[in-house]
């Protein structure tokens, strides 16, 4: 891959491409599940390259896989205070031995963090629920929170809506524009509804094979030729004339 490219703090920043572009590949190499062969990565004004995914997590970078990486036996509220784990001084361990001490306020607080992000993604019906008894689109859903729940300043989402129907995406989209604009999250997001690239990205860059094609507002990138070419489907070949009868 050759892909240079910068994200600006508070901007909804969406990557398109045709399958195997290398788009899950780059949000893996800035999570740090990927060490890059060449370049670097850098957030909030630092090299970020050698760090671990937990601690980039730490430095508030959170994420969503395309594949869902859910604890299918455990609890919806459960899976999200993993999302909380790099932020406990206590550890689980010590919050059952000294659960009357400041483990106990420690686990209080997060569960209300915890809570909020409940009530913003509208799951409070299933906190108490078997994640892996779950439709797909809950279960997305639910991924999503644990990820909102490391409390990032920028969260990686691939592919968010792959697999829900359109009401599941209207409102996953819903909450993807309200995480940029009410909690202030930057957000890099690979999708491929093009319908909702265009209508909630501040900016779209577009791969093909491991390098950038074109990088802008929604309109140029629906505009642009190349784009259309590569990904789009549409090339500049004329129709053929209608046969005559």
């Amino acid at each position: 891959m050759d892909v240079n490219f910068e994200v600006r703090a508070g901007e909804l920043f969406s990557i398109i491409g045709p399958n195997g572009a290398g788009k899950t590949s780059m949000l893996n190499c800035i999570s740090g599940r990927y060490s890059p062969t060449a370049g670097s990565v850098h957030f909030k004004g630092r090299d970020i390259t050698r760090l671990t995914p937990s601690q980039r997590a730490a430095l508030g970078l959170g994420r969503t896989f395309q594949n869902l990486a859910l604890f299918s036996h455990m609890t919806v509220l459960d899976n999200i205070m993993v999302g909380r784990h790099h932020l406990m001084k206590n550890s689980f361990l010590g919050g059952s031995l000294y659960w009357f001490g400041g483990a106990q306020k420690e686990e209080l607080a997060h569960r209300r963090h915890v809570e909020d992000i409940i009530d913003f993604l509208e799951i409070s019906h299933i906190r108490k629920a078997v994640a892996g008894t779950l439709s797909y689109g809950l279960r997305k859903r639910v991924e999503l929170a644990r990820a909102v729940a490391v409390r990032p300043d920028l969260i990686l989402l691939d592919e968010p809506m792959a697999g829900m129907n359109l009401e599941e995406k209207e409102d996953m989209a819903r909450y993807i524009v309200d995480l940029n604009e009410e909690w202030g999250m930057t957000v890099i997001m690979i999708e491929h509804d093009m319908g909702v690239v265009m209508d909630i990205s501040q900016r779209v860059m577009v791969l093909d094979f491991g390098r950038v094609i074109a990088a802008g507002l929604p309109h140029e990138i629906m505009d642009n030729e190349q784009v259309k070419t590569a990904y789009l489907g549409v090339d500049d070949a004329q129709p053929a004339e209608p046969a005559q009868a």
